[in-house]
Order: structure tokens, then C-alpha cells, then sequence
């Protein structure tokens, strides 16, 4: 979980059922926005608003598909394994496990592999 993501903006971010459509949507593989937007049955400024909160908590990673045409598109692929609440000794502490994220010397090789 990025260190700016406090367990609240966590909680209310996971409260908005957009939100959890897209990282359900994109636990399986990743997708479009244009997909999500499909999938999830909300707008694309809707998807586009939440895949932006998602990525800065560190939910939700977006990377760049290169089509054989040369064009490119985002997609994006959820990042939570798993996300824990524990109450102790008057503490709330949560715990979010992560996808670690693709290196960027994986993400090149695959990027010139496509091409």
C-alpha cells in the first residue's frame, strides 16, 4: 500500500462499488479502460476517476500495450492479494499484501518482444 494511502482513504475507496468492480474486473487479467467500462457498467471518466485512486494507493497498477500497428493503450491490472483488519488493544491495524510490481526491465523485454 503506498505510504500517502491511509487505511481510511483505503476503507472508503473500497466502500464505492466501482472501485470494487474494477479490482475484481482486473484480478482475473488485465484491461482497458474502455473494457472496464463495459464490464463494470459505469462511464469512462468514472473508470478513468477510479483506476486514478486505485493506482495512488497502490491497488491497481496501469501499464502500456503496444498493438502491432504501433498504437498503444493503457490496461490495468489489479495489485491486492489481500487486504487485513485487525482490533487490537484499542488499534485498528490493516494490512494490504500486493502483487509486487512488474520490474522495468521485464516490462522493456516484453514491450520489445510484442514488437
Amino acid at each position: 500500500m503506498s505510504e500517502d494511502c491511509s487505511p481510511n482513504k483505503v476503507f472508503a475507496l473500497l466502500d464505492d462499488e466501482y472501485a470494487r468492480a474494477i479490482l475484481t474486473a482486473t484480478s482475473t487479467k488485465p484491461m482497458s479502460a474502455k473494457t472496464l467500462s463495459e464490464e463494470c457498467d459505469a462511464s469512462l471518466p468514472t473508470v478513468y476517476r477510479r483506476a486514478d485512486r486505485l493506482i495512488e494507493c497502490g491497488l491497481l497498477a496501469e501499464r502500456t500495450e503496444v498493438v502491432e500497428d504501433g498504437h498503444h493503450y493503457s490496461v490495468y491490472e489489479a495489485r491486492l492479494d489481500r487486504l487485513t483488519v485487525e482490533l487490537n488493544d484499542g488499534e485498528l491495524h490493516v494490512d494490504v499484501e500486493e502483487t509486487p510490481a512488474d520490474d522495468v526491465a521485464d516490462r522493456f523485454t516484453d514491450i520489445w518482444e510484442d514488437i
